[in-house]
């Protein structure tokens, strides 16, 4: 099981004068991502007994996503409305009081004797109290040996206290093995670095490899003064919602599917096992951004038998 553990919400999406509910939020996304693409996956975030709440659970359940680990509250569910600029997407969180709440270090279940990987980031780590729960859970993940995978999808303007964020940060960057960050990230985490430079500092803390996405430029897998690339696949571009994250479950379900999904694995995988796994990291985001909302492909969508 690929375990993902971070928000769950319900984009307000617009289209024209309305807002359309989609479900939402990144670790959710890629849970659901990981599901449609046939990979063994399993999601942690408390879920809302609401109606946004028992959509959500139905999203995951259609896509085989083990829910058996999500406390059930009922408390609100997280909202999220939209702003889109050219297809680029901006988020405004209704989230104080909400679900998201729930998630407390104390309260933190065993880690399944089956998890293989454990993905986490998001905004759920900007949060005092679920951001310690998610690290608490990172280390134990660590610690048994688990791959950690860190998407920290930086959004400056939720950020109340920066360098709260960037020590947390720091302290994930040395339990992840799996670093993925797009530019957006790259100039938030670390000012003025090339991706080749940011690369070297991420795996000098102990990561295995950094990825790159680079919107219509590809994906690149950083190594120690190595790297693969993958080229984006064309796409119409409705939105970006969820590409990101669907990109993380495509690279991650290439990595499982050619059987280096574990820590020595990740060390030892070879340049075209990479590309592979980037290139299915690819063609998923870009069904995704064809359609609107955070809609992850299917397997046969992405030519997976």
């Amino acid at each position: 099981m690929i375990l993902c553990c971070g928000e769950s919400v319900i984009d307000l999406v617009p289209d024209g004068d309305r807002y359309h509910a989609r479900p939402g939020g990144g670790a959710f996304n890629t849970a659901v991502a990981l599901g449609r693409l046939g990979a063994a996956a399993g999601y942690l975030w408390p879920l809302s007994t609401d109606s946004f709440g028992t959509s959500l659970r139905g999203v995951l359940d259609e896509a085989g996503v083990d829910t058996s680990l999500c406390p059930q509250t009922d408390r609100p569910t997280t909202l999220a409305v939209v702003t889109l600029r050219g297809g680029e997407a901006s988020y405004g969180f209704y989230e104080e009081g909400t679900a998201a709440r729930v998630l407390d270090r104390d309260h933190l279940p065993e880690l399944p004797a089956q998890m293989r990987a454990l993905v986490i980031g998001g905004i759920s780590l900007i949060d005092p109290g679920t951001g310690t729960a998610i690290e608490e859970l990172a280390r134990r993940a660590f610690h048994t040996g688990r791959v950690v995978m860190l998407d920290p999808n930086i959004r400056p303007a939720l950020i109340a206290d920066p360098n709260m964020l960037r020590d947390r940060m720091s302290r994930l960057l040395r339990l992840a093995h799996i670093v993925k960050l797009s530019s957006d990230d790259l100039e938030w985490l670390m000012p003025g670095a090339t991706p080749a430079e940011a690369a070297q500092r991420v795996i000098r803390k102990g990561a295995s490899l950094m990825c790159h996405t680079h919107g219509a430029s590809g994906a690149t897998a950083h190594r120690w003064k190595t790297s693969v690339h993958a080229q984006a696949q064309a796409a119409q571009v409705v939105d970006t919602i969820g590409a990101g994250d669907t990109f993380n479950a495509g690279f991650l379900a290439g990595l499982a599917e050619a059987g280096v999904l574990t820590v020595e694995g990740l060390r030892q995988a070879a340049p075209p096992v990479l590309q592979a796994a980037l290139s299915l990291g690819t063609r998923a985001a870009a069904v995704t951004v064809s359609r609107p909302g955070a809609d992850p492909p299917w397997r046969d969508e992405v030519g997976l038998p």
